[in-house]
Order: structure tokens, then sequence, then C-alpha cells
């Protein structure tokens, strides 16, 4: 038995031995810093206080969930219980990054953190103008080539509930096509967190990373909707979109 497994196990070893040798020089360490530069990310946002939770990833163009037809490819959870799955502890996001080397993970907002979602033109617009006049800018992400996500600190659950005005600006993960220009992530909602992939080699990436503290959401607020109704114009009257108010 021994010797057959020697055998077995020398086989086995020759041919990853020939696998790697095929393999592009320096693929390894590429892998390797890859990872390490990804781990070291997810722990930079935990540490700035966003509660993660393993989310799925592309499969070609498609999503690694079993759904037929995944609406959202490699940009939900994978679990349903994300809200309370989701954490900041160093060590259970190390484990699901070294044991899931392919996931995206999301972070849920309403909790400590909120994202305010935007166009890419609009939100590169409103970026300088916030920076030019001095205003203090949290991390921004750049998400797919099309949205940025500007995380600002949760409003949380006001003691009056009346301040929490019910609008089309209050994004939950399945109302997000509804609302092509800015949508607000709060209770119950959630973003990828970079760096995460997309289907068609896309990304989100940092603009401005987790160094940053989190801004008061209304003191971006302004610009961001002035930028937002600035891009979101018709081809034939050019006039702002209006948002909708819930009556």
């Amino acid at each position: 038995m021994g010797a057959e497994f020697d055998r077995r196990s020398g086989g086995q070893g020759r041919i990853s031995q020939w696998l790697r040798a095929l393999r592009p020089k320096g693929s390894d360490d590429a892998e390797t810093a890859h990872d390490a530069g990804r781990e070291t990310l997810l722990i930079g946002a935990a540490a700035a206080g966003l509660p993660l939770a393993p989310a799925a990833h592309p499969a070609s163009y498609r999503c690694s969930c079993d759904r037929v037809g995944c609406p959202t490819p490699g940009q939900h959870p994978v679990s349903f219980a994300w809200q309370t799955q989701s954490t900041t502890d160093r060590a259970q996001i190390e484990r699901w990054a070294r044991h899931q080397p392919q996931a995206n993970f999301i972070t849920a907002t309403g909790m400590v953190h909120d994202v305010l979602d935007v166009p890419l033109d609009a939100g590169s617009e409103a970026l300088e103008r916030l920076l030019a006049s001095g205003i203090d800018v949290g991390p921004v992400a750049e998400s797919g080539g099309d949205r940025m996500l500007f995380f600002t600190a949760t409003r949380g659950t006001p003691e009056e509930e009346d301040e929490w005005w019910p609008c089309e600006l209050d994004c939950h993960p399945e109302t997000m096509d509804e609302h092509p220009g800015l949508r607000w992530h709060c209770r119950g909602s959630y973003v990828l967190v970079p760096p995460a992939r997309l289907p068609g080699d896309l990304a989100v990436e940092w603009v401005r990373g987790t160094e940053h503290a989190l801004p008061d959401p209304l003191t971006l607020l302004e610009v961001l909707t002035d930028s937002c109704a600035r891009h979101a114009t018709t081809d034939q009257d050019h006039a702002p979109v209006a948002w909708p108010l819930h009556g």
C-alpha cells in the first residue's frame, strides 16, 4: 500500500510541477501579491468600520450563484442572512478571503455607514467641486465604469422618525434599476466593497481609500444632487429630472 501511494503521489507531484512550469514566469508571485493586496484592502475597510460579508463573483459573463438568469451577476451576497453575517472581525474576514479567493464582498449599509451612489460623470464633477470647496469627502469608489460611490456616516434611525424622509433617494438592492440618478443606500441595503470584479472585466475600485473619515451625508448631498440634475437631461428638452416623493 505504501509503495502504491508513493507511486501515485509521485505521479501527481510530477504533474503539478509540469503544470506550474507551463504558467507564465512570475504568475505565482503575481497571484500571491494580488491575494495579499485584496486581503489588505478588505481588512482596511473593516478596520474603518465597514461591516463585510461574502458576495458572488463573475463566472465568465454569468454569476457564480446557481440562479438561472441572475439579474445582478457577481453583485449580491451569497447568504440570505447577509445583514446578520456582516462583520468587521478581522479573523473572520481573513478566513473568508482565504477560503473564497474569488469571492467579492459586500458592505451592509445603514449600520455604520451609508453610501450615496451616483452616475460616474456626475460623481466625478461633484468630487472635484467638493474638494475644491474644502468640504471633507470620505472614501469614494468607482463601480463598473458607470457609477461612483460616496461612503458617508449613517443617519441610522433618527429619534424622530419624521426626520427620515421616504423618497426615491432611499435605495434598496432590489430597486436600484428604478433609480438611475442618485441612490441613497441606507437601512437594508448594501454595495460591493473594493476590490471587486464584475462581468466584462469591470471592477469596483477605490478612488479615495478608507483612510478618509466618513463625513455626514448631508454635507455632500446638495452638490451631488445638483451634479446629478445637471447630467440627467433628456435629449429633447434638456430639462433636469425631478426627484419624485412618496405621498
